[in-house]
């Protein structure tokens, strides 16, 4: 699926829109050492696409997975303003697979060595994969526990309206109630799914549940392949003999021995190896616990804020619109009104308006801008609307701080405005 997502990215030309055309990038804090390549950007899509392709079949899986983690997360850290939950999804899957042995069985690496060749793992390699997963979906139904979400129905009362238009089922959206139904039932699906995939008994109805709902949201909502990414992820709670019924047929078209298909040999681990990886995976899975609740030692309402909301599974939960106009002035009583169609693509506009972080590090962009070109000491000042969930527009950063003089930092940002209002719930 990454290997046709790449392909997918190139195709309609959005490797040249994203990360060639722009003038300036929006890094994470932290990595702001991740610049864009420029002219090289499609031959890092290249190697992601190739690295891709090599984990998918089993060929030179070591180097291959190693090269997707880190060309897939590098593409993922050059730009903010293209963050979507299901890339750091990726990203952290791609890292779980770097330890585990998926090139064991039925891949060329097996094939080519048969010292490798086992059909039996230790459970917890697949254990982990289904712990993170079910900790994706729980964070999510938690973060859907909100007073918005549920008493209120946003941003779904925003959104389904929209399309009314569709065949045979446009015109349940026009009735005021449906969009409860769908917040009510996508945090019971969140909440419930992983642990009704993890029962035996009740995993066929799960998976329908999983089809049904993320291909929904794929008909319904622009977010790309997360829908089917997520659909494709659930297949792992399937039993063994399920996967191994695909595998048997799979050989048959393949002409594959039965000494391939059943080599009866398990992987092992040597003691050393397992304990440090069983070490590093504890620690891995106590950050993702603790790292979306990091939202708790802010103050101001999180979905106003988005400080700490990112890398936290809130998964389409807010609708937030705004636009913001820069003024930069000097001493000496130069003053300018800024065009932000001049240093920024229309994605990038839209996104830096509704997101503190953002609107900073825009600041600094034409602070340094103007620096360079008559301003001297240039002070940054920005008008800033925000309506989120349907509310009206109110400023979202103090328009009398001199943004040029701010820092970024894990600190609170003082300079971003009360909310006056108060969203209950995680």
């Amino acid at each position: 699926m990454l290997f046709g997502s790449i392909v997918r990215f190139w195709s309609n030309g959005w490797i040249a829109e994203l990360y060639e055309k722009p003038h300036y990038f929006f890094p994470f804090y932290g990595f702001e050492f991740v610049k864009p390549l420029g002219e090289y950007t499609c031959l890092l899509f290249m190697i992601c696409g190739v690295s891709a392709l090599l984990v998918a079949i089993g060929l030179f899986y070591r180097v291959a997975i190693v090269s997707l983690f880190l060309s897939f997360s590098y593409i993922e850290l050059i730009d903010k303003s293209t963050y979507l939950n299901h890339y750091y999804f990726v990203s952290m899957i791609c890292l779980l697979l770097m330890f585990l042995p998926a090139h064991a069985y039925f891949s060329v690496d097996a094939y080519r060595s048969r010292a490798l060749l086992a059909d039996q793992i230790p459970a917890w390699c697949i254990d982990a994969l289904k712990l993170f997963v079910a900790l994706l979906y729980v964070f999510a139904g938690l973060a859907k526990l909100n007073s918005d979400w549920i008493l209120h129905a946003q941003p779904l009362r925003i959104w389904l309206p929209a399309h009314n238009d569709l065949p045979l089922i446009g015109f349940l959206f026009n009735y005021p109630w449906i969009p409860y139904v769908f917040s009510v039932f996508g945090c019971i699906y969140d909440l419930s799914i992983p642990f009704l995939l993890w029962n035996h008994a009740t995993r066929p109805f799960a998976y329908v549940a999983v089809v049904v709902f993320h291909g929904l949201t794929a008909l319904l909502f622009p977010i790309g392949m997360f829908p089917y990414v997520m659909m494709v992820t659930a297949l792992i709670f399937f039993s063994p003999s399920v996967h191994q019924r695909i595998i048997n047929q799979l050989g048959k078209w393949l002409s594959a021995s039965s000494q391939f298909l059943r080599p009866r040999r398990t992987y092992r681990y040597s003691p050393g190896v397992k304990t440090a990886i069983l070490t590093l995976f504890g620690l891995f899975f106590i950050v993702q616990l603790l790292f979306p609740f990091r939202y708790l030692l802010y103050p101001g309402e999180l979905f106003w804020t988005e400080q700490g909301y990112r890398f936290s599974w809130r998964v389409m939960l807010m609708e937030k619109a705004g636009y913001a106009q820069f003024m930069i002035k000097d001493r000496f009583g130069h003053q300018t009104i800024v065009n932000n169609s001049r240093f920024l693509t229309p994605l990038q506009e839209k996104m830096m308006a509704t997101q503190p972080d953002m609107l900073l590090q825009y600041a600094h962009i034409l602070r340094d801008y103007y620096a360079k070109n008559g301003f001297h000491n240039p002070e940054v000042y920005v008008d800033s609307y925000v309506a989120l969930n349907g509310r009206l527009g109110k400023p979202l950063i103090d328009p009398t701080i001199n943004l040029a003089n701010e820092q970024d930092s894990f600190k609170p940002k003082a300079w971003i405005t009360p909310f006056h209002d108060t969203i209950y719930g995680f």
